[in-house]
């Protein structure tokens, strides 16, 4: 671990920082990483795997098993933008987002998957990764993994565009829902395209498979804890085990997952 005169530059930082937010050292992370923003989703990977969290009391609780790591960083676009400047400590060969969303089609339902094909920066932390007019994509062969797991397994998805907002509180804001309605995005969240873009940044493949968690442009479909609850209890063990199950797959056929090259000049 680097002493206080050796952190020089960003790999000395985040070799340093990494151990410290999740309790796991350097060499110990799997080649594939899942990302989350629920504890939740952090117990019930140890319970599909039989991992055990490393140390809760960190600041991104995370665990392993069989060359998978789950980490929790929680919730909003600079702890998604943070973990993935982390990862770049041990440059991991995909890094897959399991998050909730909110559906903002009527056709949309509590328990829908989503695929992102690509994410709309509202957020603006992406802004000091990349520039505006970049758009924020993930890794298609890592997304087409996904596709293949959810087929695999007997479910079904939606694809399209997902908005990411900074704003946890807008349901009852009219003009943001109708502004939301001319993009027709297919959902919204806090983290998908900063980790997009910051994925991008720091040479990441990355991908992200949302759960649809309430329906927020309409009032009954506002999350509240028993809706929360119900979708806990139903469709979140399903959401985990095709991420996990995804990573396999991907890992199995050994591509690489980059869908750009990480080029610093045009050809």
């Amino acid at each position: 671990m680097a002493d206080c005169a050796t952190m020089k530059d960003k790999l000395d930082i985040v070799r340093d920082w990494l151990p410290r937010y999740t309790g796991l050292p350097l060499e110990a992370f799997g080649g594939y990483v899942l990302l989350t923003n629920f504890i939740g989703y952090l117990e019930r990977f140890c319970a599909l795997t039989g991992a055990t969290i490393v140390d809760r009391e960190r600041p991104m609780p995370c665990a392993n098993a069989n060359g998978l790591t789950m980490i929790d960083f929680g919730m909003g676009s600079p702890n998604a933008a943070t973990v993935m400047d982390l990862l770049s400590a041990v440059m991991p060969k995909a890094a897959l987002f399991l998050g909730k969303c909110g559906g903002l089609k009527k056709k949309n339902r509590l328990g829908d998957l989503i695929l992102p094909i690509a994410a709309i920066r509202g957020e603006g932390t992406s802004n000091d990764y990349l520039p505006p007019e970049v758009p924020a994509l993930p890794a298609f062969q890592l997304q087409r993994g996904v596709s293949t797991m959810i087929r695999d397994l007997g479910h079904d998805y939606w694809t399209g565009t997902v908005f990411t907002t900074n704003r946890r509180v807008w349901e009852f804001d009219q003009d943001f829902k109708a502004y939301l309605r001319t993009l027709r995005c297919m959902a919204i969240d806090m983290e998908t395209a900063t980790i997009f873009a910051a994925g991008f940044a720091n040479r990441i493949p990355s991908g992200a498979l949302l759960l649809v968690s309430d329906q927020p442009m309409v009032p009954e479909g506002v999350k509240t804890a028993e809706s929360d609850a119900e979708v806990r209890a139903k469709y979140v063990e399903d959401h985990i085990r095709i991420g996990i199950e995804a990573l396999k797959l991907v890992r199995r056929n050994g591509r690489s997952m980059k869908h750009l090259r990480f080029e610093d000049e045009l050809e």
